[in-house]
């Protein structure tokens, strides 16, 4: 995947390292869940990934029963998941989704964000049709007992579309986002459990860029993903 690639890995690795910043997405994600689809992670799939998710990142168990209480709250502010699209240099597009109880800051900041970073802001909506949403199950090879060719036989009926070998230590299984509940309860009942589980906005027409913009466009997307509201940042990018 050539040095761009190693270069945008290493930083969010960094950056998922500091966890005075990551905790807040995390509970905050929790309580979206529990917020749209009731607090028993036994019924509500997103909110046993959500859950799943955080312990991957050692959440503490208290923040987690925490954001989970935080939901039914009188007082619980009212977040809403708003999107955010805008436009970097050679051809890239940038995705931005936000969780924030107040569209006014949190859009004034994500604008800044980008005019500083040789970005523009577009019409939300404009580059919705350039990306998909998917089911997106993060896989580590030696946690799966059964060779990959059986594990698509075994996940067909579950909505498999793809399953993209990364590295000799990891793969991906892609699904339809309609099918995420499905596919979870598919690898739970194998006994699988994924690094990440998440919704994502995959590219339908990916591009490449040389690894110098690779550098000057991870200032871009760290800025963005360093910003309370923001939840995911998503590009066009292979």
């Amino acid at each position: 995947m050539g040095r761009a690639f190693e270069y945008r890995k290493a930083a969010k690795l960094k950056r998922w390292g500091n966890m005075s910043k990551v905790f807040p997405k995390l509970a905050k994600a929790i309580t979206m869940a529990a917020k749209s689809g009731g607090a028993d992670p036994d019924t509500n799939a997103t909110l046993r990934t959500a859950i799943a998710n955080a312990k991957a990142q050692n959440l503490p168990k208290d923040n987690i029963e925490a954001a989970i209480k935080r939901a039914s709250a009188k007082d619980a502010a009212n977040l809403a998941e708003i999107n955010y699209e805008g436009k970097w240099q050679y051809g890239v597009l940038v995705f931005v989704e936000a969780a924030t109880d107040n569209n006014t800051r949190t859009i004034a900041n994500i604008k800044n964000i980008f005019n500083k970073n040789g970005g523009t802001m577009v019409p939300t909506g404009s580059l919705e049709f350039m990306f998909s949403r998917k089911a997106v199950f993060e896989m580590k090879t030696e946690d799966v007992n059964i060779d990959l060719e059986e594990l698509e036989l075994e996940l067909i009926d579950a909505g498999l579309e793809e399953i993209k070998q990364e590295d000799d230590e990891h793969f991906t299984i892609y699904a339809d986002y309609t099918d995420f509940g499905t596919m979870s309860s598919k690898l739970e009942e194998m006994d699988l459990k994924p690094e990440k589980s998440s919704l994502q906005r995959v590219p339908n027409t990916p591009i490449e860029i040389t690894d110098k913009q690779m550098e000057d466009l991870s200032v871009l997307l760290d800025k963005l993903e360093d910003d309370e509201d923001v939840q995911a940042v998503y590009t066009n990018l292979a």
